[in-house]
C-alpha cells in the first residue's frame, strides 16, 4: 500500500475532559500525535500519524463489529481524488465501538472528523472494508 496519511479532528467543548476526547479517538487509531488549537469555544484537537499503522485498530473494530458493508458505503461517498474524509459519533467512540455520523447535528458533541490522504483511495476503501457478499 502507498504512503497514507491520516488526520483527525474534532472541537473540544467546555464541559469535556482533553483525556476523554484523546481517549475516543485512541480507541479507534491507536496513539497520534496530538495538537491543541484554541477555538471561539473551547478548542480543536487535531492528531495526524504518517503510516497504514494507524489504521490497524479501526481495521480490527471494522471485522469485530462486522460492519464492513456499511463503512464501505461511506467511505465510498467520502473518496475524493486523492483522500477519503469521514465523520464518527465520538461517544460510541469512547466507548470503543465506531459509529459513522453526518458532518453536523447528528452526535451532540460534535463528530470526529477522519482525513485520509493516500493515492489510490479505492484501494485502500477494499483493504479497510473488503465487501463481505459477492
Amino acid at each position: 500500500m502507498d504512503e497514507v496519511e491520516v488526520e483527525v479532528e474534532t472541537e473540544i467543548n467546555p464541559t469535556e475532559d482533553v483525556e476523554k476526547v484523546k481517549q475516543a479517538i485512541e480507541n479507534l487509531f491507536g496513539s497520534l500525535e496530538y495538537e491543541i488549537v484554541p477555538i471561539h469555544r473551547g478548542s480543536l484537537l487535531k492528531a495526524k500519524a504518517k503510516d497504514l499503522d494507524a489504521l490497524t485498530k479501526f481495521w480490527n473494530l471494522l471485522r469485530r463489529e462486522r460492519i464492513r458493508d456499511a463503512a464501505r458505503t461511506v467511505l465510498f461517498e467520502g473518496v475524493n481524488e486523492k483522500s477519503i474524509t469521514f465523520y464518527l459519533n465520538k461517544q460510541v467512540a469512547y466507548a470503543g465501538h465506531i459509529s459513522f455520523s453526518k458532518p453536523v447535528a447528528e452526535s451532540p458533541l460534535g463528530p470526529i472528523k477522519v482525513h485520509i490522504k493516500c493515492a489510490e483511495p479505492k484501494r485502500l476503501i477494499d483493504w479497510l472494508a473488503p465487501k463481505t457478499t459477492t
